[in-house]
C-alpha cells in the first residue's frame, strides 16, 4: 500500500467542485501507460481485483455494445456496473449501477479520497494522473466498495494495449470494429490500430470481434494465438441475417457458435445489427462456458429495450430530427447507409460540427452524397474545427461527391444553426444533426429541454 502524506490540502466541498477538480486534469492530455493507475489502485487495495469485467474496445460501436450488454444482463437478473465515455447528459453518466448514475454525494466522497493520492503521484517522476485515469480509478473504487455489481461492463477510453482500463482481467473481451481514428496516438494504419485494440486480449480469455479488414483479422488471430485466447470472429464463428426494418426497430436472426436466436432491436442501422451479434456471442460465452443463467426470453427483451442516446436517435417529431454522433469516416459511412434505408423523406437537411483532429475529407466523402441542405456549425468545445474551415473542405469536395443542387449554410453558433435546421425541415423532410458528441450533447439537451445538462469527454 502506498503511504499518503498527512499534509493539509484543500478538498472539494460539493459535487460541482469535485467535477471541476477532475476536469482540471484535462490539460495533462492523453498519456498512454498503466503506471499511474496501478499506483492509484495499490493505494486503495487493488479494487479491480475484486470485480468481474466484460472489456469492450473498438473504433465505433463500443457504447452501443455496452448498452446492449448492460440492459440484457440486467434483464437476466444480474446487477451491472457500467463505465463509458464520453457522456451525453451529465458527468455522472460515466459511472452507472443498473443504469442509475452514481449519486453526486458518492462521487464527491470518492473524489475526496482520491485527491491526496493524485497529488502525491503528481509530485513523483510520473507526473500527474490524467482526467481519464482519475475517472477510471473512481469507477473501480465505486464499483468495488459501494455497489459491488455482479458484472462490470468496462469500455476502453482509447485504443486498448496502453489504455488505463487495461489493468483488468475480464471474463471475456469484445473488440467491436477497427477504423481510422485517433491516428495520432494509435498509429496511421489498420494494422497498427488493430495491434493497439488487440492489447486487451488476455492469456486464455475468450475474445469476440466484429472486425472485417483482413489485415486487422490477421493481427487479432496472431495475438489470440500467442495468448492462447479463444477467438470468435464475425462471419467465421458467428453471423446474422437481417430481417425487414421500420423506423422504430429492426430484426436479425443470429447464428452463434452453438445457438441461434431471432431478436428485435430498437437501435437503428445495420452497424447496430453487427454490434448486437457481437454482444450475443459474448452472452453465449457467458452462458455456455461460464455458467451464467441467461434465458432466451430475457435476452430478447434486454436487446429490444436497449437505448443509447445520440446514436440514430429520433428526438424530435415535428419536424423529424435525428441525432447521430458519427465522428469518423467509419461512423459517417454507417450513417450514410442507415439514414436512407430507415427513413422516408423528401429532402435531407443535415447540420454538422466536428473537431479539428479528425479525418474530415474521408468523413465528408460519405456524408455529402445524401444531403440536400448542409448546415455547417461548430461545437462549443476547445478543439472545434471552425465552420469556415469546414466550408473550405466542403467546397473542395462538393463537385465530386455532393448533389448538384446542394445548399450550404455556414452558421458557427450551434443554437442558431439548430434553429435554421428546424426552420428548413418541412414535415415530409428529415433533419439530421451529426459530428462530434460534444455538439450532439448540447443539441440533444436543447431539443429535450434538459436545462441541467452537462457535456464532456
Amino acid at each position: 500500500m502506498m503511504e499518503v502524506s498527512n499534509r493539509e490540502q484543500e478538498l472539494p466541498a460539493s459535487y460541482e467542485e469535485a467535477v471541476e477538480w477532475i476536469n482540471s486534469l484535462i490539460p495533462f492530455g492523453i498519456r498512454p501507460g498503466l503506471e499511474r493507475i496501478l499506483m492509484m489502485m495499490d493505494a486503495f487495495g487493488n479494487p479491480h481485483e475484486k470485480l468481474k469485467f466484460i472489456h469492450v474496445a473498438g473504433t465505433n460501436g463500443k457504447g452501443s455494445s455496452c448498452a446492449f450488454l448492460t440492459r440484457t444482463l440486467m434483464e437476466c437478473g444480474y446487477t451491472v456496473g457500467t463505465f463509458t465515455s464520453p457522456y451525453i447528459t451529465k458527468f455522472t453518466n460515466r459511472f452507472q449501477y443498473n443504469l442509475e448514475d452514481i449519486a453526486e454525494e458518492t462521487l464527491l466522497s470518492v473524489t475526496t479520497q482520491m485527491i491526496p493520492i493524485v497529488r502525491q503521484i503528481a509530485d513523483s517522476e510520473l507526473g500527474s494522473p490524467t482526467m481519464f485515469e482519475v475517472s477510471t480509478a473512481i469507477a473501480l473504487i465505486y464499483f468495488a466498495s459501494y455497489c459491488k455489481p455482479d458484472v462490470v461492463v468496462w469500455e476502453t477510453g482509447l485504443g486498448g494495449r496502453m489504455d488505463v482500463t487495461n489493468i483488468v482481467t475480464p471474463l471475456v473481451s469484445l473488440i467491436t470494429n477497427i477504423g481510422m481514428d485517433h491516428t495520432d496516438v494509435l498509429g496511421d494504419t489498420i494494422q497498427l490500430i488493430a495491434a493497439e485494440k488487440a492489447g486487451i486480449i488476455k492469456e486464455g480469455i475468450p475474445v469476440v470481434s466484429c472486425v472485417t479488414q483482413p489485415e486487422a483479422i490477421a493481427v487479432l488471430k496472431e495475438t489470440a494465438k500467442a495468448k492462447h485466447a479463444p477467438l470468435y470472429l464475425w462471419q467465421e464463428q458467428f453471423t446474422y441475417t437481417r430481417e425487414p426494418i421500420n423506423e422504430l426497430s429492426q430484426q436479425l436472426h443470429f447464428s452463434g457458435p452453438s445457438h441461434d436466436i431471432l431478436i428485435e432491436i430498437g437501435l437503428q442501422g445495420e452497424h447496430q445489427c453487427t454490434n448486437a451479434s457481437g454482444v450475443l456471442t459474448v452472452l453465449e460465452i457467458l452462458r455456455k462456458q461460464l455458467g451464467y443463467v441467461l434465458s432466451d426470453d430475457a435476452i430478447k427483451k434486454g436487446m429490444r429495450d436497449t437505448l443509447w442516446a445520440g446514436r440514430m436517435e429520433l428526438v424530435h417529431s415535428n419536424p423529424r430530427i435525428v441525432l447521430d454522433g458519427a465522428h469518423n469516416p467509419e461512423g459517417a459511412a454507417s450513417l450514410a447507409n442507415s439514414i436512407p434505408e430507415t427513413y422516408q423523406y423528401k429532402k435531407l437537411n443535415l447540420m454538422m460540427g466536428i473537431l479539428s483532429n479528425k479525418h474530415h475529407r474521408a468523413y465528408l466523402q460519405h456524408i455529402l452524397p445524401i444531403v440536400d441542405t448542409l448546415i455547417l456549425s461548430e461545437p462549443d468545445f476547445r478543439r472545434k474545427l471552425d465552420a469556415e474551415d469546414l466550408f473550405e473542405i466542403v467546397n473542395e469536395l462538393k463537385a465530386q461527391y455532393a448533389k448538384a443542387d446542394l445548399k450550404i449554410i455556414v452558421e458557427p453558433d450551434w443554437k442558431k444553426a439548430l434553429s435554421l435546421l428546424l426552420a428548413q425541415t418541412e414535415q415530409e423532410d428529415l433533419g439530421v444533426v451529426t459530428g462530434t458528441l460534444y455538439m450532439i450533447s448540447d443539441v440533444r439537451a436543447n431539443l429535450l429541454h434538459q436545462t441541467d445538462s452537462e457535456k464532456g469527454w
